[in-house]
C-alpha cells in the first residue's frame, strides 16, 4: 500500500479513536470526520474495517519488528563464538525497541500499548490471528527462552507469567508520561524512559524466574 497523505491521515485518527473509543465502539464514519476524508477513501485503502485495525497495529509492529531482528544480530544472534543471548538481553531489547518506534504522535508508544491490551479484550479474532502470522517469528525467540530458562515451572504457570510481563509492559509503556509527572512532583525527580527501563528489566526477569509456586 502506497503511504499517501490521505492513508496517514486515517491511520492517524484510527489509532486515536481507537484506543479512545476501543473497535467496535469507534465507526469508520469517526475515522474519516477526524481524519477530513471520505468513507470511500477508507474503502479505496483498506478495503474493510478490520483490515484498516489490522494497519493500525502493522504501522508500530513493523518498526517493532525489525528493530528486534536488527538487535538480536547486534546480540551476535547465529554467529560461531558468540556466547548464548541471555533472556534479560531480549527483555531489554524488547523494551528499548518500543521507545524507539516512530510514531505520528507525540505519545505514539502509549497509544499502542493501549491498543495491544486492547486485542486481548475486546473481542476481536481477526487481530489476533493477523499478529500471530505476521509477527510470531520475532518473538518466538523471547517465548522460547522463557521456557529455556523456567523448565521447573508448568505449562500454565509459564503461560500466566508471561501475560503478566506483557502486562506490565504494557501499563508502564501506557503509563510512562503521568506516571513521569507524578514522579517529578512528588520526588523533584527527573525520569528519563531510558533509565525506566532499566528498572524495568529487572523486575520483569525476578517475576520470570522466581521460584514456582508449588515448589
Amino acid at each position: 500500500m502506497a503511504h499517501s497523505d490521505t492513508v496517514e491521515r486515517i491511520l492517524d485518527a484510527a489509532e486515536i479513536l481507537f484506543a479512545e473509543r476501543g473497535f467496535s465502539e469507534t465507526s469508520l464514519r469517526m475515522i474519516t470526520s477526524k481524519a477530513k476524508v471520505n468513507l470511500a477513501a477508507v474503502n479505496y485503502h483498506f478495503g474493510s474495517k478490520n483490515a484498516l485495525i489490522q494497519a493500525v497495529f502493522s504501522r508500530f509492529l513493523g518498526p517493532l519488528s525489525r528493530l528486534m531482528e536488527q538487535g538480536l544480530k547486534d546480540l551476535g544472534m547465529g554467529q560461531e563464538g558468540q556466547p548464548p543471548i541471555k533472556l534479560e538481553d531480549i527483555i531489554r531489547l524488547y523494551v528499548r525497541g518500543l521507545l524507539k518506534i516512530p510514531t505520528s504522535h507525540e505519545n505514539g508508544v502509549s497509544i499502542f500499548m493501549r491498543l495491544l491490551g486492547l486485542a486481548y479484550t475486546q473481542t476481536q479474532g481477526h487481530l489476533r490471528k493477523y499478529l500471530e502470522k505476521e509477527y510470531a517469528r520475532t518473538f518466538y525467540l523471547f517465548m522460547q527462552m522463557v521456557k529455556q530458562s523456567t523448565p521447573e515451572l508448568s505449562a500454565q504457570e509459564r503461560f500466566w507469567r508471561i501475560q503478566f510481563t506483557v502486562g506490565s509492559i504494557a501499563f508502564t509503556m501506557s503509563s510512562i508520561q503521568p506516571l513521569t509527572e507524578i514522579l517529578e512532583n512528588s520526588a523533584d525527580a527527573q525520569a528519563d524512559p531510558e533509565r525506566v527501563v532499566e528498572f524495568l528489566v529487572p523486575y520483569l526477569l525476578g517475576g520470570l524466574q522466581s521460584q514456582p509456586v508449588d515448589s
